[in-house]
């Protein structure tokens, strides 16, 4: 659904540009600030962690007056995990709520432990077995090395600011070193962090058309990549806070400066990008595993107007036999915009639940919207239930009056477990009335289309029906009265410093046990997304599904994430794999932008190329705006013929895509990779937002621009086959940039050496694509006398909870292939095969690329025994490229087809043949 921010194209420009001025102006530093703090004691504590106490130097009154007293707490949580947490020492202060986001509690402040505060120091530094914590005394600063290679991931050679409402540190950075994360924003520069440009972590409905800005989720973690001699070592930070923040990176240094909580740091200690993410997600909480369905294409509209048209543009898609497997509704079924209600005029119950068997009989899914703002409306069920329970965000004792679609609301809070329960309970009634497989979260930042402390206005409509939805109806005043509504230190907001309760909730509201929305802001979204996981996996008992706008660290573990209001420009799109790339890093790997973008209309072209990136996002859908033309895929002969071909390719991948999956849930994996993540060595791509991975071997590199009908590529060393022409090879020693041909309704897929790669025919929904035959392609590097490749595969009962082996009803492969001394091999190690046998799956086809020789295959065996009968074998010389300094030259390698197999894929196989030599 559109914001309420992105009414104005306008307005975000010049929101922009007062940006851009403000990024620039000066700000004061640490050391006029405050001057620091002294380490006046540290020891061991009981829990194997350490204490230590510091003393402010000296007071000032800059952004309030300083703590006095701090409690430090070292601990290595982990072999490859530190914690450096520091609070106040007398008091306990606002921290990421542990029942809502799990870890290990620090000791209570306001205990003394061991013998005195003032011990002698006499430690100098805590090790472990990755990561080294040092320290200086006084002024206090600390560092954090690593063992190995005794590099410095942290160093905080400035002065320590903590006062009640503004925390400041800052640690050097070597200049080369890449960093990624500090989100969401879109980052119009790619996925690296670029010096000097504005990082506001506060969750807003700001639009995502707007760059370099706090956008709708706070993820205050950065990855940090160094190239050390030749050899990459990546880790992380996390400062775990969701205060509103403004991290200024300078190139040689980041500045944290925080309006409230605690400085709590976790380091990561990697090395590589991958063990990052997994010892990452580690901490925060695994990806949530989705269903095998919600892979497949996604349709939606704001301004579906009534059930007919979603019957149609289910029947289009078919005939046009374009893939879709879920068709959505924004709020277009609803009675009034009210959460969990339905439009008697145009969804009627009966003629929806007919639609619904009729689609659900095929394997097709329906997924709803549903906004958290309550309609204020006496006779209303939703609302009257939840005034029963006293479920609603305070302000002054009286539930805080907002506006969104509805018109007036309330804000439920779900810090509060009586909101849980009628949240849950909501969600049932819902699903009694409306067999829904998942639901989409929305405008949970959260968005409000007005500010202040506000009155439902007397004798006139509110909204009236006339103009914009978004335009605030009700009677409103700022508050500006407490320190809560107005903190001394003006995080950017917006982008333009706008008050932190700037079309929101005020932040001088109170939740559940007077906790201040000042400091829960940014948590809303993820305390929704923790108790709409919990609702539907109690009604449904099956796998849940949830699309959140907002995010915070964790939010993976419960739901999906999309990139919420584009545009239809060139620009957006290629934002949009900034944005997913950054959302893997953050441990929410199901991530997706509106393909072909929210808003205005998209041209031909431009919804061309989009297809062909956004069939490869984890998450594809098309989504558009109520004000905007009708922009599904068959719209357009060209649009339609792209899509069939990038689609196609999805849905034969989504064996893979579904494996990728489950090594997200397992150990945080990214779906979609940066190409780093591969090539950590090779220093080319660590800027590269321009062509992605899915997992760690599968190659996108679309076109980002109009116009063109070629592609600059590049390629990390070795070889890559073209996926929709196996023949077509780039070849490439040391890496190097390739332009390929990239004609409108074409897309550049590229498959890495050493991979085996499992897919299916395909299909125009996945229950269908899920039950044909599969095949392997398996990859050596081209014209190599020797190779090795490995794939693997998980297969379950798609909408069980959870995600695992063990349950009886899920299969694990891991696949093997070889060549060497004329001789090609190929096996498969099975663990707990009885549920894929159980589905008779089979595989037909093995596909063979970059053999040396003539193509021809002799003395076939499976499971040591000749085969002749039933055997197709077949053969084709690639044509590739390999990188010789400036030069090109055409080589020749063959492909091997052997098809007509009926290998169980649920048991072991060994595979063998001869190859012939020229």
């Amino acid at each position: 659904m559109a914001s309420s921010s992105s009414s104005s194209l306008a307005f975000s420009l010049s929101l922009l540009l007062l940006a851009l001025i403000l990024c620039f102006s000066p700000t004061q530093s640490s050391k006029t600030i405050g001057k620091g703090y002294r380490l006046v004691s540290i020891e061991e504590s009981p829990d194997g962690g350490f204490i230590g106490y510091l003393q402010v130097k000296q007071k000032n009154k800059i952004y309030g007056s300083d703590i006095t007293t701090l409690r430090l707490f070292v601990k290595h949580e982990t072999d490859s995990r530190l914690r450096v947490h520091i609070t106040d020492a007398k008091k306990q202060r606002w921290e990421v709520p542990y029942n809502l986001f799990p870890r290990e509690q620090p000791p209570a402040v306001g205990k003394v432990i061991g013998k005195s505060r003032k011990s002698p120091i006499t430690v100098q530094e805590i090790s472990g077995s990755e990561l080294i914590f040092s320290f200086t005394t006084d002024p206090f600063t600390f560092a954090v090395k690593r063992r190995s290679n005794h590099e410095t991931l942290f160093n905080t050679s400035s002065s320590l600011v903590f006062k009640d409402q503004y925390l400041e540190i800052s640690t050097s950075l070597p200049k080369d070193a890449s960093l990624y994360g500090l989100g969401e924003n879109s980052q119009a520069n790619g996925i690296k962090l670029v010096p000097n440009e504005p990082y506001t972590l506060y969750t807003e409905d700001v639009s995502a058309i707007n760059l370099n800005t706090d956008l709708y989720g706070s993820h205050p973690m950065y990855m940090d990549l160094r190239n050390v001699g030749g050899k990459a070592y990546a880790h992380a930070v996390l400062l775990l806070n969701s205060n509103g923040m403004d991290v200024f990176y300078r190139g040689d240094s980041l500045t944290y400066k925080v309006i409230g909580g605690v400085f709590d740091f976790y380091f990561i200690a990697g090395p590589s990008p991958l063990n990052v993410v997994d010892q990452y997600t580690q901490l925060i909480g695994r990806p949530a595993p989705m269903p095998y369905w919600s892979l497949g294409f996604h349709q939606c509209r704001w301004g579906y107007h009534n059930l007919s048209v979603v019957e149609d543009v289910v029947d289009n898609y078919k005939k046009a036999k374009i893939p879709l497997d879920v068709i959505w509704n924004d709020d277009d079924h609803m009675d009034g915009h009210k959460d969990f209600t339905l439009n008697p005029k145009t969804y009627p119950r009966a003629k929806l639940l007919a639609f619904l068997d009729k689609i659900h009989k095929i394997g097709m899914k329906y997924i709803v919207i549903n906004d958290p703002g309550i309609g204020v409306n006496a006779t209303y069920g939703t609302y009257q239930r939840a005034m029963a329970a006293d479920i609603f965000i305070k302000y002054e004792g009286k539930p805080f009056l907002a506006q969104v679609w509805p018109g007036p609301v309330y804000f439920p809070d779900f810090l509060n477990p009586k909101t849980v329960s009628w949240w849950g309970d909501e969600i049932k009634r819902f699903h009694d009335l409306v067999p829904i497989d998942g639901l989409w979260i929305d405008m949970n930042e959260v968005s409000n289309f007005c500010s202040g402390l506000c009155t439902i206005p007397q004798g006139k409509q509110c909204p009236s029906g006339e103009g914009p939805g978004w335009v605030c109806c009700l009677d409103c005043k700022n508050i500006t009265k407490t320190r809560w509504d107005d903190p001394p230190y003006k995080i950017n907001a917006t982008g333009v410093v706008a008050p932190v309760g700037f079309k929101t909730i005020a932040t001088s509201a109170t939740h559940y046990n007077g906790v201040r929305e000042y400091d829960a802001h940014s948590i809303y979204g993820f305390s929704e997304a923790i108790a709409t996981h919990k609702a539907l996996l109690d009604v449904k008992g099956k796998r849940p599904f949830i699309l959140s706008r907002s995010t915070f660290v964790g939010s993976g573990q419960y739901a999906a994430h999309w990139t919420g209001d584009n545009q239809g420009t060139w620009q957006s799109l290629q934002v949009s794999i900034s944005t997913m790339l950054n959302f893997g890093i953050f441990g929410v790997p199901m991530v997706g932008s509106d393909i072909c973008g929210f808003y205005p209309q998209p041209t031909e072209e431009l919804c061309n190329r989009w297809i062909e990136v956004g069939a490869f996002y984890p998450f594809s859908r098309d989504h558009a705006n109520y004000y905007s033309p009708r922009q599904e895929l068959y719209q357009w002969n060209t649009v339609a013929d792209s899509a069939r071909n990038a689609l196609g390719m999805r849905y034969k991948i989504l064996p893979f895509l579904y494996t990728l999956n489950y090594e997200a849930h397992i150990t945080g994996a990214p779906i979609a990779r940066p190409l780093f993540f591969s090539f950590p060595d090779y220093k080319e791509c660590y800027g590269n937002s321009r062509q992605f991975l899915l997992g760690s071997s599968f190659m996108i590199s679309p076109v980002l621009e109009k116009g063109k009908t070629e592609v600059e590529a590049l390629f990390p060393p070795g070889s890559w086959y073209h996926m929709f022409d196996m023949t077509q090879a780039v070849v490439s020693k040391n890496g190097k940039r390739v332009t390929l041909s990239a004609p409108l309704n074409f897309v550049n897929v590229h498959l890495y050496q050493n991979t085996i790669l499992p897919m299916q025919q395909g299909g125009l929904i996945s229950k269908d694509a899920r039950t044909t035959p599969f095949s392997l392609v398996i990859t050596f590097p081209a014209g190599a006398s020797e190779g090795y490749a490995t794939g693997k595969l998980y297969l379950d009962e798609d909408e069980l909870p959870e995600m695992k082996l063990g349950n009886g009803q899920s299969t694990y492969v891991d696949f093997y292939a070889s060549v060497g001394n004329g001789t090609v091999k190929m096996w498969s190690q099975v663990k707990e095969g009885k549920y894929a046998l159980s589905k008779g799956w089979v595989i037909e086809r093995v596909s063979v690329l970059g053999l040396k020789g003539t193509g021809q295959a002799t003395d076939i065996q499976i499971n040591g025994r000749p085969v002749t009968e039933k055997i197709v074998v077949s053969s084709k010389e690639h044509a590739y490229v390999i990188g010789l300094e400036d030069e090109e030259e055409e080589n020749k390698s063959v492909m091997v087809e052997v098809a007509g197999l009926e290998m169980l894929v649920g048991k072991d196989f060994n595979m063998s043949w001869k190859m012939g030599m020229h």
